[in-house]
């Protein structure tokens, strides 16, 4: 059973939808999942299906549109900022301590993509949140600072900091992609992860009208000074799963949050899989969902 919910971040009204497990009882108290979007993915895409597929297997499990993001309050619009991002997943967990038939003492968190760095980032300091799992894990800010010179990285902090300014004195917001838009913005050097992200995100396999695959270029500032792994290695004592597909490009973040944390961890290799294949592909979710749910249930 899905139930159309929404729940206060602060003066926000976040969008949710709530997975209620087969035979549901609200005298009972189950276990609960936040299940986190990727950047710029909306609740009726991975995270949805994530969700779905726990909530047949016993958990009460909570997908939501991120501020500023799909049917969620906030503004400016397709902001994409990393430390509200974090917010809101605390804001998830205080949702579900409100539900009578959840055990507050049985909250677990699931990120997909950035949203894996943002559970990972807030799960430190978020003690609520009993044990962490990701799927395909990125830490966006080390991706949007990627392998550049600093002096690089300076120049594109100049011109934010000028849109900024041109902005706030009156001109248009600018944009920028996620993955491309077309076929024709891709060649034959174009990276698989892109390739893939057009396929899903711009094709009918997962296009969804929340989900424009845009974001302010004024996010830029906030994403590279983010860190996902800042308190791992102190702050992260709950136990923590990593999947990723063996043929991701992305699998060294994932083994990156393995390194740096200090608590009981795993991370679970899934053969032939890629990055996005692990969004949607059935062969491939089912391994995941199967891990997962035996990671709950013993975790939370």
């Amino acid at each position: 059973m899905k139930k159309s919910i929404t729940f206060k971040n602060n003066t926000l009204n976040m969008a949710g939808n709530l997975y209620l497990p087969e035979g549901f009882d609200e005298n009972k108290k189950y276990p609960a999942i936040v299940s986190v979007h990727p950047g710029g993915g909306v609740k009726e895409q991975t995270a949805g299906l994530y969700a779905k597929k726990l909530s047949d297997n016993g958990f009460v499990a909570l997908a939501f549109d991120a501020s500023c993001q799909g049917e969620s309050e906030g503004e400016p619009r397709l902001l994409e900022d990393p430390y509200a991002r974090v917010e809101d997943v605390r804001c998830a967990v205080d949702y579900l301590t409100t539900l009578p038939y959840v055990d507050q003492e049985k909250i677990g968190a699931l990120g997909i993509c950035a949203g894996g760095g943002y559970v990972v980032a807030a799960a430190p300091t978020e003690r609520r949140i009993k044990a962490v799992a990701t799927v395909s894990a990125v830490d966006i800010g080390a991706m949007f600072r990627g392998e550049a010179s600093v002096e690089t990285q300076l120049q594109t902090l100049e011109a934010v900091a000028k849109q900024r300014t041109a902005e706030v004195n009156g001109a248009e917001a600018h944009f920028l992609t996620y993955a491309p838009d077309t076929l024709e913005e891709m060649d034959e050097n174009t990276p698989v992860l892109m390739r893939e992200a057009y396929d899903y995100y711009r094709t009918p396999r997962a296009q969804h009208p929340n989900s424009p695959n845009r974001f302010l270029f004024t996010s830029v500032d906030k994403l590279m000074a983010f860190s996902a792994t800042t308190q791992i290695s102190d702050y992260l004592t709950q136990p923590m799963l990593m999947i990723a597909g063996t043929e991701a490009d992305t699998r060294a973040y994932s083994e990156k949050f393995y390194e740096l944390s200090n608590g009981p961890k795993e991370i679970f290799w899934i053969e032939g899989a890629t990055h996005i294949a692990m969004y949607d592909i059935p062969e491939y979710v089912g391994q995941a969902v199967t891990k997962l749910t035996e990671f709950f249930q013993k975790n939370i």
